[in-house]
């Protein structure tokens, strides 16, 4: 069976031995007819994908349904460590304030510097930071 030259035109191509091979192995499986209509193919496919802007119409959808699927569970497990967290810190801060006598000022006065000291350690700041700081 002859294919269609009709608005095609032949020229010399150089490819690279690797790359004819996976063409040889791979042509067939994407139902094309000719290595001709799998390079045709790629070629399309090729100037699609880097002149979209919007490269996910280049890929698998189960790709990207899958990436989805991962980055929403991931938010989810996230959204309820940060719940549980706050709860035991909102216990902890209750705690504290139902047992320490400290006024509103001095309150004030230790958050600016509980800031400044997160900020200084990019939110590394543990008990023992804490303790060294109080017992001063």
């Amino acid at each position: 069976m002859a294919e269609k030259t009709e608005g095609k035109r032949k020229f010399a191509l150089w490819i690279g031995e690797s790359t004819l091979e996976q063409v040889r192995k791979w042509y067939k499986a994407d139902n094309c007819s000719s290595q001709r209509e799998f390079i045709d193919k790629a070629i399309h496919f090729y100037i699609g994908f880097i002149s979209s802007e919007n490269s996910s119409d280049y890929l698998p959808k189960i790709i990207i349904s899958t990436l989805k699927g991962i980055v929403n569970d991931s938010d989810n497990r996230i959204s309820r460590i940060l719940f549980k967290l706050a709860v035991e810190q909102a216990i902890t801060m209750n705690v504290v304030a139902a047992t320490c006598n400290i006024s509103r000022e001095q309150l004030d006065k230790l958050r600016g510097t509980c800031v400044a000291q997160v900020k200084r350690t990019n939110g590394s700041y543990s008990f023992e930071d804490a303790f060294d700081f109080q017992k001063r």
